[in-house]
């Protein structure tokens, strides 16, 4: 009878012992949402300042830019009847054509035609050329610093392709589709856009400050943690009297 009743207090404080460490692994999220409640004007500071730091930047420190377009439209026959394969093989050369536009001639002839003082390299990395699906139209985007010279690179760089391709390829000559024109608004810094993303960014780091802290904090603060992290039933609670207090009820009693 008594190795029985010895095997059950085993069992019992093996129990108790393991059971306090899988509730301490868990998160309570209950608790976490008051935490968060109770630092919720940390929460909207964080969100205010990263807005401020985002707002400063977008509208004090980034250089607006401007873009303007262009289009090619590419030809593959002289025929006023324009049959299937007229239309796949000027598929196939505007695809051709994507590779042109990297050329150092064609970027040189731009750069001296306008009197620029960019590098091929400056220059390439300026323009951007996209062929959408299914067409025979090619894009070109410039973008600057100066609308003005966005529209006069993007509508000289269509026009030196042209003459390129006709020149050089010895195939038909490209039409300008579409000239650029001078863009009003720049289409960068977004300043909407980086104002949410900066209010995002302080939430996120704030939210998740708060919740390591939270997860990482393994103090005993109340009886209920150390029913929770111990296993162990509390008996009785004695207060924590302040030292103040403690000297000021010691002059009484000699008072008395």
């Amino acid at each position: 009878m008594s190795t029985i009743e010895h095997g059950e207090n085993k069992n019992t404080e093996t129990a108790l012992s393991i059971e306090p460490q899988q509730e301490a692994s868990e998160i309570d999220l209950v608790e976490l949402f008051y935490v968060l409640l109770s630092k919720l004007k940390w929460i909207i500071l964080s969100v205010v300042m990263c807005m401020l730091i985002a707002g400063g930047y977008a509208f004090f420190i980034a250089k607006p830019q401007y873009e303007a377009t262009s289009s090619l439209y590419v030809l593959s026959s002289n025929d006023s009847i324009v049959n299937l394969s007229d239309f796949q093989i000027g598929n196939y050369l505007a695809a051709d054509y994507l590779e042109v536009f990297d050329t150092w001639e064609v970027n040189a002839k731009v750069i001296s035609d306008l009197g620029l003082s960019y590098s091929y390299t400056q220059l390439k990395n300026m323009v951007s050329v996209t062929n959408p699906s299914n067409t025979r139209m090619l894009n070109i985007t410039v973008t600057t610093g100066d609308p003005q010279l966005s529209a006069d690179i993007a509508n000289q760089m269509a026009l030196v392709v042209s003459d390129y391709v006709h020149d050089v390829l010895a195939t038909e000559r490209p039409s300008v589709m579409s000239s650029a024109l001078v863009p009003t608004k720049p289409s960068s810094p977004q300043k909407t856009r980086l104002i949410l993303i900066g209010a995002l960014i302080g939430l996120v780091l704030s939210v998740g400050v708060i919740t390591l802290r939270f997860v990482l904090d393994d103090k005993i603060k109340s009886v209920d943690d150390i029913v929770k992290y111990t296993g162990i039933p509390v008996l009785a609670v004695m207060p924590l009297y302040s030292q103040n207090i403690t000297q000021s009820s010691r002059r009484g009693e000699r008072k008395n």
